[in-house]
């Protein structure tokens, strides 16, 4: 049983490492890429519109009586 429970408290390590690798993996280009002015206005342009559109997204999912 200590087995189980050693291998079930890996799980968490597993998810940090996994999500902090996917991370730099992604915002390291943008990063080199945000040096240009025009191309980090529509960096920022993006992630906005992305957040955006996910807050939207989710607010239909919670509450699906229109907003009118």
């Amino acid at each position: 049983m200590k087995d189980f429970f050693l291998n079930v408290t890996r799980y968490p390590r597993y998810l940090v490492a996994f999500g902090l690798g996917v991370a730099t993996s992604v915002f390291e280009p943008l990063t080199a890429r945000a040096r240009n002015p025009v191309t980090a206005v529509a960096l920022i342009g993006a992630a906005v519109s992305g957040l955006i559109s996910l807050a939207l997204v989710l607010h239909a999912m919670v509450n699906p009586a229109p907003l009118a």
